[in-house]
């Protein structure tokens, strides 16, 4: 890599100038955080793409997928099994190659202009007093901007859907409804102690009873199912960029105010994908009788291990295919996040998803440094006490493999890897400790969301 040094001089100072606004709580409005990360995306954006080393995958696999659009053809399939997701983000390739912008400028614009949108969409999941602080805090995170503009990896894509699905779910912060049950037998027995009738029960049959009024719900409950199918249709979004945002639905569903508005919000979610792939043919030039191989070859996933964590100990540091570590991994992960769910399910759902999140960087036996871009948004919105170390952590790992090992040729490269990827198991206790241990319980003060400081030790209110 040609320009090691000034992105890691534009990394550093970000990380200084975030810690910081942290210190002496700085809030800068919302456009100068924007302004702040448009800024230094774009740098760091333009010096990788005239840099003389490009990315294995950016090339090989998401430059191929663009083309195979450009050339109305499958992109998972034309691209030999390069590209393992639904073809949303190669239509948005071929769009930019079709408009003639080189590819290395193409491929990281679209990770490059969703990780801008993601600046005020933390701010608006942190909410607060604090938001400003969070959106500029997130401007500047190393990790974000090695993975969105160097690597030009999709997760700022699904994330930028998947936070929207969150702020959207979440509403405007209200505080909690009373629920239809309860509503309709306060009117009741009002109405009847206003006639000097006491009453226990409430009219369930009847014009204005319980059962007409859940057949029929009120604008109130409308809006909340419209709040529901926006917040799965953006959740959809985020599968179609990449199958990992399937761990974002519980909180999301959460968060919303009632059962109709989750059934609402789960079957849009759902939607989403099956429209992209069935609309294969139409788009994407795909036979019908190619479809099965498209959802197999999506399903289909590698047991590459001994990148992270506890995995590259037992492959002496290097990559390995070995399902038997994969499949042991994996159950590993659905153990550990169906706890993490139970021992969270009281929290704000916010919470909950960041524990489940980190959970799975823990257990998981195969990754790739853009995965550490997942809880990034949520954790800087809402810090605990380790927020901050996990963060440096985590950039300090990713950009030894970024800005440092890129400086060796193949061997050389591989001979680093051994070393960078067992030292990656020192950061599973910091991940753990940045799980949000404290906040197992919504507190249910009316009023805004504020946003937590590191001490993870400020008030919540529940989910409107």
């Amino acid at each position: 890599m040609d320009y090691a040094v000034l992105t890691g001089i534009v990394l550093v100072t970000g990380v200084v100038l975030a810690l910081v606004a942290q210190w002496r709580d700085w809030r800068p409005p919302l456009l100068v955080a924007v302004a702040v990360g448009i800024a230094v995306r774009v740098l760091i954006m333009y010096t990788s793409a005239i840099d003389s080393w490009q990315p294995v995958d950016f090339v090989e696999s998401f430059k191929p997928a663009g083309e195979a659009v450009l050339r109305g053809e499958d992109p998972v399939l034309a691209s030999e099994g390069g590209w393992h997701f639904l073809p949303t983000i190669p239509y948005a390739y071929g769009i930019l190659l079709w408009l003639g912008i080189p590819w290395e400028y193409a491929g990281r614009l679209v990770t490059v202009v969703a990780d801008i949108v993601l600046i005020p969409l933390v701010a608006k999941l942190a909410g607060g007093p604090k938001a400003s602080l969070r959106a500029f805090q997130y401007a500047l995170n190393p990790l974000a901007l090695m993975v969105a503009c160097i690597h030009g990896q999709v997760e700022p894509v699904a994330l930028m859907f998947g936070v929207a699905a969150f702020v959207v779910a979440r509403g405007p912060g209200a505080p909690e409804r009373p629920g239809m049950t309860t509503d309709v037998i306060a009117r009741v027995r009002a109405g009847l102690a206003a006639h000097g009738v006491r009453a226990s029960v409430p009219r369930v049959i009847g014009r204005g009873g319980m059962l007409h009024r859940s057949l029929l719900p009120s604008e109130d409950d409308r809006a909340d199912l419209r709040r529901g199918a926006l917040a799965g249709l953006l959740m959809g979004l985020a599968l179609c960029a990449k199958s990992w945002p399937i761990w974002l639905i519980p909180g999301m569903l959460l968060l919303l105010p009632h059962l109709r508005a989750r059934v609402a919000a789960l079957f849009a979610t759902g939607l989403v994908p099956v429209f992209f792939l069935v609309t294969l043919p139409i788009f994407a030039g795909t036979s019908l009788d190619q479809i099965p191989a498209v959802i197999h070859t999506i399903q289909d996933i590698r047991p590459i291990v001994g990148e992270w964590g506890w995995t590259p100990w037992l492959t002496e540091g290097q990559w390995a295919l070995r399902p038997d570590l994969a499949s042991f991994g994996t159950k590993l992960i659905y153990v550990s996040v169906v706890a993490a769910v139970l021992y969270w399910r009281r929290a704000d759902p916010v919470d909950m998803t960041i524990a489940v999140l980190l959970v799975f960087m823990v257990m998981t036996p195969r990754l790739g440094a853009q995965y550490l871009m997942w809880f990034m948004p949520f954790l800087v919105a809402r810090p605990t006490r380790f927020a901050w170390p996990a963060i440096i952590g985590a950039s300090l790992w990713a950009g030894y493999g970024y800005l440092y090992m890129t400086q060796f040729d193949f061997n050389g490269w591989w001979l680093q890897h051994a070393d960078w990827s067992r030292a990656s198991i020192l950061l599973l206790p910091i991940l753990a400790l940045a799980m949000p241990w404290g906040r197992r319980r919504v507190a249910t003060a009316p009023g805004p969301v504020p946003s937590q400081g590191c001490s993870g030790e400020s008030r919540i209110t529940s989910p409107a």
